[in-house]
Formats: C-alpha cells, sequence, structure tokens
C-alpha cells in the first residue's frame, strides 16, 4: 500500500475512534441502516473471536505488516477486549455472529473448538463456530464439535497451508455435508497467495463432495469470478462479502464490475461477512460498500440477514 493509502486508512481510523461518543454514532448509524431496510438486525458469518493470546498473536502479525496479509498497513479498528466486543456487536444490532478461529499447525484445532464451545455457551447470539486441520484424529474431534452443537466451521487455508483435498479431510468433509453444517473457508489468494489457495483445490473437494455447504470467505478474492463460476455449479457453495468492495480493499485487488449481474443473480447465495474487529476501517463503511453497489433494497437484506437466517434456521 503506498504512503497515501495509509494516511487516508488513518485519517478514517481517526474518524471512527475508540471513544463512546464516536462508538454510539457508529451503532447509531448502522442500526438506522438497517432498519431502513426493514430488517430486524444483521447477521454476520464472519467475525473473529478465539483465545486473547491467540488473537493478540494475529493482531501482533498484522501489526508487523506479516507477509500472509501482504505486508499491507493493516490497523485493527476494533483493538477490544473481548467483552467489548461483543457488546458492540449487540450496539450495532448484530443478532447473530460467529466465532472464526483455526489452527495452524496439528495438535491445535480440538483445543480451540473446546474454546469456542464454551465461548458459544457464554455468549448471547453467537453461532457456535468449529474448526479442523489435516491430521490423523479430524474426522474424530469434527464429529464430537457437530454432536456438541457446532453450527459452523472454519477453514484457512492460506494461514493452515494445507491442501484442502488433502485425503485426510475426506471423511470430515463428508461429515460436515451429510450434517448440513456450514464451512467458511478462506481459500482465494487474497490478500497473498498460499501453496494451496485458489478454485482449483475447492473444486476438487466439491468434486468429491457437492452437498457440502461451503461458503467462500471474501468472495474469493482475487479470484471473484472463478468463485463465482463454482457457485453457479453447485447449488450449496455460498459466498460471503469479508472486505469485498470495500475502499482499503479495491485498491488492490477490485471486484470485476462486469460480475455484478452474476452477483445479483446468486442473491440468495451472498452473505454478509465483516471480519470484525480485524478491520482497518469501520464497521459501518463495510455495508455502505455493499449499498452503493446499487443492487437494490432486496439484494440488501437478504445479504444482509435473510439469506443467513434461512441458512441457519433463525
Amino acid at each position: 500500500m503506498s504512503r497515501s493509502s495509509e494516511e487516508l486508512v488513518r485519517e478514517r481510523l481517526h474518524q471512527v475512534s475508540s471513544t463512546p461518543t464516536a462508538l454510539d454514532e457508529e451503532a447509531g448509524e448502522i442500526r438506522r441502516f438497517w432498519g431502513g431496510l426493514g430488517l430486524p438486525g444483521l447477521i454476520d458469518v464472519h467475525t473473529h473471536f478465539m483465545p486473547e493470546r491467540v488473537l493478540h498473536k494475529v493482531w501482533d502479525y498484522f501489526d508487523d505488516h506479516g507477509p500472509l496479509i501482504g505486508g499491507l498497513g493493516w490497523p485493527i479498528t476494533y483493538r477490544k477486549q473481548e467483552a467489548e466486543r461483543t457488546a458492540l456487536l449487540r450496539e450495532f444490532g448484530v443478532r447473530a455472529f460467529t466465532a472464526m478461529l483455526y489452527p495452524h499447525k496439528p495438535d491445535m484445532a480440538r483445543w480451540l473448538n473446546g474454546w469456542a464451545a464454551d465461548f458459544a455457551r457464554r455468549t448471547p447470539g453467537c453461532l457456535h463456530t468449529a474448526t479442523l486441520y489435516p491430521e490423523p484424529d479430524v474426522e474424530t474431534y469434527v464429529r464430537e464439535a457437530v454432536e456438541a452443537g457446532a453450527r459452523v466451521f472454519k477453514a484457512h487455508v492460506q494461514v493452515g497451508a494445507y491442501d484442502p483435498a488433502d485425503e485426510r479431510l475426506q471423511r470430515a468433509w463428508g461429515l460436515l455435508a451429510e450434517a448440513r453444517v456450514p464451512v467458511v473457508m478462506h481459500c482465494g489468494s487474497g490478500p497473498a497467495p498460499g501453496r494451496h489457495t485458489g478454485p482449483e483445490p475447492i473444486a476438487r473437494v466439491l468434486a468429491r463432495h457437492p452437498k457440502l455447504r461451503l461458503i467462500v470467505a471474501h468472495m474469493g478474492m482475487p479470484e471473484y469470478e472463478e468463485f463465482l463460476d463454482l457457485a453457479e455449479r453447485h447449488d450449496e457453495v455460498r459466498l460471503d462479502t469479508t472486505m469485498a468492495f470495500t475502499d482499503f480493499t479495491e485498491r488492490f485487488m477490485p471486484f470485476p464490475h462486469r460480475a455484478l449481474p452474476r452477483l445479483t443473480a446468486l442473491g440468495d447465495r451472498v452473505l454478509l461477512g465483516s471480519d470484525f474487529p480485524n478491520i482497518p476501517y469501520p464497521y459501518l463503511h463495510q455495508l455502505h460498500a455493499l449499498e452503493r453497489l446499487g443492487l437494490g433494497r432486496d439484494w440488501l437484506r437478504a445479504v444482509c440477514h435473510d439469506n443467513a437466517a434461512t441458512l441457519f434456521g433463525l
């Protein structure tokens, strides 16, 4: 990112600081947004909650402009304690949200799943989230998580540096497809490519598990059109809006204008995602970025609430 772009991001962050007054004002604007659409609130399928020491390591990585974020300047807008973050989502009117967490090495996923189950029990509005990694006991702990009530799984192909079509994951994908539990997967090659990112490995997974309820994170950026292809071929493939269409992302991975009609046609399978709290701009900006696409109020209502409400039975 150029120096001028970094300065623009800082200016936006200054406008929505951590002061109670500024956050109250933002919450009011967000409520006016969804209230104006006649919605009871928002459903955000891509928010991050994880053990505090793990989250702080993630924040340190962003602060250091790590290679997995493309070396970008990426200030964390909502760098707050867990209780403050959940309270803020409630103030925004987010009536349901996830706890996206993910391992970067073996022998980590089961522990994360234990933490996430406890977090869901003590956090109103949280959709019980779990995760997985290609390792010998993955099918066992995925089954345990589903039986414990997990509503959604998170897979991060870029950070985990694994092939989603790895043979060790096949029975787990089959289990999740049979249980109809959605999987939010970071599988696109943005903001920086990994060894196994991109549409081709996902196409191999879907060839074996066509009923897997896959939610492609970040609209699959930057391979937007290739992931739209997969969604058009597979009825259970969905996409989340996380960071897509925002000023920040449009500077280096713009969504192709020619694909907007396809986005409209898939309007019942696009879901609101934000990346809260790890976003370099105010939460409100993601909503405005969707609105300015000009795809209509019905599309916005579906994306911001109704599609996820149907998917999760809310």
